[in-house]
C-alpha cells in the first residue's frame, strides 16, 4: 500500500514537471515521509524543525555543530523570542533562528542563501538542522549514562 503511495506520488510529479515548485514539493514531502527526519521544509529554502529541549541546550547544540561543520558564527545575539545566529561556509550566509516556544520546545529555522538573494541552498539548511539534532541527542544521551551510573552508585 505504501508502495503505490510512493509511486502515485513519483507519478504525480513527473507528469508536472513543467511546474517545478509543485514537483519539488512533492519530491520534498515523499522524502520526508520515507526518511522521517522531521524537518520541514517550505518551497523557498527554508528548513524548520521543532525540538523538545530548552533553547539553551538548542543554542548549544547549534554552536557545537557549526563549528563541527567548520563555519564561523559571525554573529549570536539574544532577541526577544530567543536567538539568531548567523555564519559562513564558502559563498553561503547561514542564517539561523532559534524561537522558545515553552521552557522545554524550541523551534529552529535556518536558511542557507548561496550568492544570490533567490538561491537558497537547502540541502546545506537541512544538515545543520539533522546534526544539531544528533549533537542534541548525543548530549541528552550522556546525560542519562551519567544519571544511571551515579544512580547505580547509590543503589550499592
Amino acid at each position: 500500500m505504501r508502495l503505490w503511495r510512493v509511486l502515485g506520488l513519483l507519478g504525480l510529479a513527473i507528469s508536472v514537471q513543467r511546474c517545478a515548485g509543485a514537483g519539488l514539493a512533492v519530491m520534498g514531502a515523499t522524502a520526508g515521509v520515507s526518511m522521517g527526519t522531521g524537518v520541514e521544509h517550505t518551497l523557498n529554502g527554508v528548513a524548520y524543525k521543532t525540538f523538545t529541549a530548552p533553547l539553551g541546550n538548542v543554542r548549544v547544540a547549534t554552536l557545537r555543530t557549526l563549528n563541527q561543520m567548520d563555519m564561523p558564527v559571525t554573529m549570536d545575539a539574544k532577541t526577544d523570542s530567543g536567538w539568531e545566529l548567523s555564519a559562513t561556509a564558502a559563498d553561503r550566509k547561514i542564517d539561523i533562528e532559534l524561537e522558545r516556544l515553552s521552557e522545554r520546545t524550541t523551534r529552529m529555522r535556518v536558511v542557507a542563501n548561496k550568492g544570490e538573494i533567490f538561491f537558497k541552498d537547502t540541502s546545506t539548511a537541512t544538515e545543520i538542522v539533522l546534526q544539531t539534532a544528533q549533537v542534541l541527542q548525543d548530549g541528552q544521551a550522556a546525560s542519562r549514562g551519567t544519571r544511571d551510573a551515579n544512580h547505580k552508585r547509590k543503589a550499592s
